[in-house]
């Protein structure tokens, strides 16, 4: 083999090892473009008791333990270090929306209410109307028979009655349930 020969193969060689290694580094921000587009389903998490504005609202002053719990329902943190207070704690997460959460006490003196602390709270029309995720309606159907489908379709024919059959008398007494000592 000659020297021309020898230098055409090693130029060969470098010049295909660094085509390999800029394909990797245009691989590798290819790959990042397309993860940058395509992100995952993030599921919605909800967790602890909702309280709205109009639930706070009627809650008052001297009810009962069963009346706050009516209202408010069960709470989600009661301790036995506090015994008269009630923490309800209500957090919302999203994907892209910033984290909603809320804190009600309740507190008591023996069984009965003495007093309500809040963070504001929205209106149950509120909250429902911060729960619509993006997401784009399609068109709602007809929800309606066509006259052609109607004169169509088979008419239904009443079901006819059927009489219980009679059943056979309780027995006046039952067996015992341990055996009898002979």
């Amino acid at each position: 083999m000659s020297d021309l020969q020898r230098l055409a193969t090693r130029l060969s060689l470098i010049f295909a090892a660094s085509a390999s290694l800029m394909a990797c580094g245009s691989l590798n921000g290819a790959s990042t473009r397309i993860a940058g587009i395509v992100t995952p389903y993030k599921i919605d998490i909800v967790q602890g008791n909702f309280v709205s504005k109009e639930q706070a609202a009627a809650v008052q002053p001297g009810m009962s333990r069963a009346q706050v719990r009516d209202i408010l329902g069960t709470p989600l943190l009661t301790s036995i270090f506090h015994a008269d207070r009630w923490d309800y704690v209500f957090t919302f997460k999203r994907q892209g929306v910033e984290p909603q959460a809320r804190k009600v006490t309740v507190f008591f003196t023996g069984d009965v209410l003495e007093r309500m602390e809040a963070d504001d709270l929205p209106t149950e029309a509120e909250f429902v109307a911060s729960l619509d995720s993006g997401r784009k309606a399609g068109k709602v159907p007809v929800l309606e028979m066509p006259p052609e489908s109607l004169t169509a379709a088979p008419t239904p024919t009443p079901a006819k009655t059927v009489e219980p059959e009679s059943l056979p008398p309780l027995p006046a007494s039952y067996p015992p349930l341990e055996p009898t000592a002979r």
